[in-house]
């Protein structure tokens, strides 16, 4: 089975992760999947899988004869998907050879525009795959899972040193290695498949913190509010604007960090504004943080101590920091790149991966691409031979560590 046929099968099963529950799984519908996946390893020979108690799923695949001293690597992707647009499940348009222009998707006024995504047009001749506008198509991350899927089927009929598989809930809400089993999975090097084109390989991520900022008012009738009213939300637009407007998410790229307004609620008594804060550079982030410090300071003295709450957490930090200690696992990664007919891309992730927690955690893990593009929305669209591709290089790369 091709590994876009998987991906059509996965993405019937919602997997919306809740970023307000603090259990894991964040969401109950992981399971379905989870369980469907143990079951299928099974059926494709990996006698050990499992789904455990949090929703992770577990295999290992034994080195076949005279290959038992490889280095054993890990191959890992996550179930869930982001809340937004993921009311129904997809309903994917599939357009075989695609001639590059713009498609109209379903019925929703939405258009998928080579003039907005130039990448488009290098998809010209393949079987590209869409929403129909009204949902995420959930490659982000099931392609990643099809791919690994198909890769473990292939492996039956063919020579590999130890490898090892891993599906995560809740990766989407930075909770997709909370119970991961570092030791268990007993890989010495893993490989996230959760990037963008295929042939992406991302061993820089975002150092990353979230902020909460809590804004207290004083509720006074306006007819006579002068000199005592203290509109929560107006000073939760201070806030916001006491922070630099050129270093937002959409006026960023590349090695920029930024600020970004996630959420905003308010009324005169209480207002709320959530933000997430990432930069490449650690002290960079550290700066940012900093700033936010300071806002908060500022207002609280214009206005009165405890008018302004702000929480900062700390989600997860820059892999690159590890993985230079470990420079064979983007060489090798580059070789079966390379050794696929592709050229490497190894632009810094503008995000994070589990890959970026696991690192950290004991386990070096760099990201491939899974052949897809402009996730969590109703324009994310992937192709079968960028998937097939996918699968190409991870074939590739069993070879690199067989040497």
């Amino acid at each position: 089975m091709r590994a876009y046929e998987r991906l059509l099968h996965y993405i019937t099963f919602l997997t919306p992760s809740d970023e307000n529950c603090s259990e894991t799984p964040s969401s109950k519908c992981q399971f379905a999947l989870a369980e469907e996946l143990a079951r299928e390893l099974r059926d494709l020979g990996v006698e050990d899988a499992t789904s455990d108690e949090h929703c992770y799923v577990y295999g290992h695949l034994p080195a076949t004869e005279g290959y038992e001293d490889c280095t054993p690597i890990g191959f890992i992707a996550h179930m869930d998907t982001v809340a937004d647009f993921c009311d129904h499940v997809p309903n994917p348009q599939i357009i075989e050879n695609y001639d590059g222009k713009a498609v109209a998707l379903g019925e929703s006024g939405l258009v998928l525009d080579p003039a907005t995504f130039p990448h488009l047009e290098k998809f010209k001749g393949r079987t590209l795959i869409t929403t129909d506008g009204t949902t995420i198509l959930g490659a982000d991350d099931k392609a990643g899972i099809a791919e690994i899927m198909t890769l473990v089927e292939e492996l039956k009929d063919q020579p590999h040193g130890p490898i090892s598989v891993g599906f995560t809930p809740d990766e989407e809400i930075g909770n997709g290695t909370a119970f991961f089993d570092v030791a268990g999975f007993g890989a010495k090097y893993a490989y996230t498949l959760d990037g963008d084109l295929e042939n992406e390989i991302q061993y820089e991520t975002f150092n990353a913190a979230s902020a909460k900022v809590a804004v207290h008012g004083e509720n006074v009738h306006p007819g006579s509010a002068k000199n005592a009213m203290l509109n929560a939300s107006l000073i939760a637009m201070e806030f916001d604007a006491l922070l630099p407007a050129a270093e937002r998410a959409e006026r960023t790229e590349g090695y920029e960090g930024f600020y970004h307004l996630t959420n905003m609620e308010g009324t005169v008594s209480d207002a709320s504004l959530t933000y997430i804060i990432r930069d490449h550079d650690r002290s960079k982030l550290e700066h940012r943080l900093e700033t936010m410090k300071q806002a908060a300071k500022f207002l609280n003295e214009r206005y009165g101590e405890g008018r302004i709450e702000l929480t900062l957490v700390d989600q997860y930090h820059n892999m690159a920091e590890v993985l230079k200690e470990h420079p064979e696992t983007i060489e090798k990664a580059k070789a079966a790149i390379v050794a696929a007919g592709l050229e490497p891309n190894t632009a810094p992730v503008r995000g994070g991966t589990d890959g970026a927690v696991l690192s950290f955690k004991g386990l070096p893990c760099p990201n491939f691409g899974t052949g897809g593009n402009c996730f969590h929305g109703p324009y994310e669209h992937i192709t079968v031979e960028g998937m097939d591709k996918a699968v190409e290089i991870m074939h590739n790369l069993v070879k690199e560590y067989m040497h």
